[in-house]
């Protein structure tokens, strides 16, 4: 290529934010036809999961997920490493490990250089090298906008497997990243980020949660899903509503990327966050705009949000702290019994 390619304008959306609203993609899987059931089937989509859990037995259980989207970030090469991370991540955060993985990949021919998709699918190359897994095929369509992503096979032991609707009484919450993707990629796309934050978004999403296999065992972690397009709330949401507790969340507990507020007084606030809160702000009792704006936001390879009894603590924050997670090591908020009337999820 003669000249840098600028994905992202040829795209509507970006990354997760380009995910259907959780309102809409229920009317989506809605089905009248009567439900079969699959005595081997651990985990399909009445637990809206990241990924499907399927019994091979002797213990063992196989992973399966898919995840693409469209450009969140210019670079080809660093777009096909972020989008396969962000799916990769699906089978650690159910506490497995993955084994391989298919390429998908939509591509306008006669816009984009053919050129920009031979370095998205080296990026995902290389994400997959990381993880030390076989990128083993694909399938590839001329498409009216760019989307690439991986559909994902990973193996966990039974006795390992974290759920997202599993979380117990009294259990508290922790998160693996900050959060603000969305609001730093769509203030990149106005031309308003600060030379300073450039590239810090794309740093996050290309860290993968290998983290969640090496807490499958702790079993005191009941409960753990990964934060992406639905936001902190949304995916918290499905986990409080499945695992049928209330939520308390410690708005200055939850670490933030930097200057997210300056972002938002410019009105750096992606589509999708008013979509989110569209499908489940009727659950969530939180204070102003600005907390809105932030918890909602739709991350992109965003971390771990964790469910771990307080006798288990001190054995998570030690995974977290040799991982390098040291910043995330205090709760962001607790699980508990709901009251009468109250919503599902407090924000204090």
């Amino acid at each position: 290529m003669t000249e840098p390619i600028k994905l992202t304008q040829y795209s509507h959306g970006a990354g997760c934010g380009c995910k259907i609203s959780p309102k809409i993609l229920d009317n989506i899987l809605h089905s009248s036809l009567p439900k079969t059931a699959y005595k081997n089937l651990i985990v399909g989509n009445e637990s809206k999961d990241d990924a499907a859990v399927y019994d091979i037995g002797g213990g063992k259980g196989i992973i399966s997920t898919t995840d693409f989207f469209m450009p969140i970030v210019d670079d080809p090469f660093t777009f096909g490493k972020i989008a396969s991370a962000n799916a990769i991540s699906d089978i650690f955060a159910m506490g497995g490990t993955p084994m391989m993985a298919i390429a998908i990949l939509g591509w306008p021919i006669n816009k984009v250089p053919l050129e920009a998709a031979q370095q998205v699918m080296e990026g995902a190359r290389s994400m997959c090298k990381e993880v030390n897994i076989p990128l083993a095929g694909g399938h590839s369509i001329d498409a009216p906008e760019p989307i690439f992503g991986l559909a994902v096979t990973g193996m966990v032991d039974l006795k390992n497997l974290k759920r997202n609707d599993t979380a117990q009484e009294g259990d508290l919450l922790y998160l693996t990243k900050p959060i603000g993707i969305g609001i730093l990629t769509t203030a990149e796309k106005k031309g308003i980020l600060r030379k300073e934050d450039e590239g810090l978004a794309a740093s996050i999403m290309m860290m993968v949660n290998r983290l969640g296999k090496d807490i499958g065992p702790i079993e005191g972690v009941h409960a753990m899903t990964d934060v992406t397009g639905f936001g902190l709330m949304g995916h918290l949401r499905e986990m409080s509503e499945g695992s049928g507790l209330c939520a308390t969340v410690h708005f200055d507990k939850v670490k933030q990327i930097a200057n997210l507020s300056e972002y938002i007084s410019q009105g750096s606030i992606p589509g999708g966050t008013m979509r989110n809160w569209d499908s489940y702000g009727s659950f969530i009792n939180l204070k102003d705009e600005t907390q809105k704006a932030i918890l909602c936001d739709p991350q992109t390879s965003g971390g771990l949000l964790i469910a771990v009894s307080p006798k288990s603590k001190k054995e998570l924050e030690h995974l977290m702290e040799k991982a390098g997670l040291e910043r995330h090591l205090e709760p962001i908020g607790e699980l508990r019994k709901c009251k009468e009337g109250e919503k599902l999820i407090t924000v204090i």
